[in-house]
């Protein structure tokens, strides 16, 4: 029996990317255009939307841009519910206010919970519910997770709480959505260099801290994530479900 290697390709087949303006969201919906997928960018930045369409024109896809939060339930639901195609979630948006444990704050809390947990659930249910009903075939849910949601990190007790959350939410989906052929896994990546991260990375103290915790002394970059997420969004990836993709450069493995 032979080896058979599936190429990634995602011609004819529509994902929504959440939080898609920016970092690795924006990397995801490049990389997802460039293999032939047409893109829903929800984002509430509009020029930022603007400029993402732009850049996407190269790789001839549909694109179609949507300013929201996604904590505005209502507006998402009625934009989602309207979609004649959907095959792809890419439930990337959130955030990180790094407190100590004894200092956190009830708002930071509030955030981080309503984002990172409260937004991802509802954004996961409602696009599970429109491939179900729009009847579309071998789809894929990819939930944006992180390392901090498999080990712990200082500052980070709130965050790791709900990335922990986004772990076990994956599992559960998995496992409900399996028999409508809806795949569900997550990505784990390392602290990643984005346009928001920049900034600490310019420190030679935090770079030096990421890099000695990262057993491959490199720093993870958006293309290191996108990557993962196009393989699970494409067919090549079609056993792979309840799973997470870590990409961490060996910090977990320690």
């Amino acid at each position: 029996m032979g080896i058979f290697l599936k190429d990634i390709e995602l011609k004819g087949k529509t994902a929504l990317i959440t939080g898609a303006t920016k970092g690795l969201g924006r990397g995801a919906a490049k990389a997802i255009a460039q293999v032939g997928g047409n893109i829903i960018a929800v984002g509430r930045n509009q020029s930022e939307l603007n400029s993402l369409g732009k850049e996407l024109k190269k790789f001839k896809v549909s694109y179609i841009p949507f300013n929201c939060d996604v904590n505005d339930y209502e507006k998402l639901k009625n934009f989602i519910i309207k979609l004649k195609k959907i095959d792809i979630l890419v439930n990337n948006a959130g955030t990180n206010l790094p407190e100590s444990f004894l200092n956190v704050k009830k708002t930071s809390m509030e955030t981080l919970l309503n984002v990172n947990t409260k937004a991802v659930f509802n954004v996961a249910q409602l696009c599970a519910n429109q491939m179900i009903k729009l009847k579309r075939k071998n789809c894929s849910i990819i939930n944006i997770s992180s390392i901090f949601g498999l080990v712990a990190g200082q500052k980070r007790s709130v965050y790791s709480m709900t990335k922990f959350g986004v772990e076990g939410l994956t599992k559960g989906m998995a496992l409900d959505l399996a028999k409508y052929n809806i795949r569900v896994n997550s990505v784990c990546p390392n602290i990643v260099l984005t346009p928001r991260t920049k900034k600490y990375f310019s420190d030679k103290k935090y770079n030096k801290y990421v890099k000695e915790n990262t057993p491959i002394n490199k720093v993870v970059t958006v293309s290191d994530v996108a990557t993962s997420i196009t393989f699970l969004a494409s067919e090549a990836s079609s056993m792979i479900t309840g799973s997470s993709i870590i990409i961490d450069g060996g910090w977990t493995a320690k």
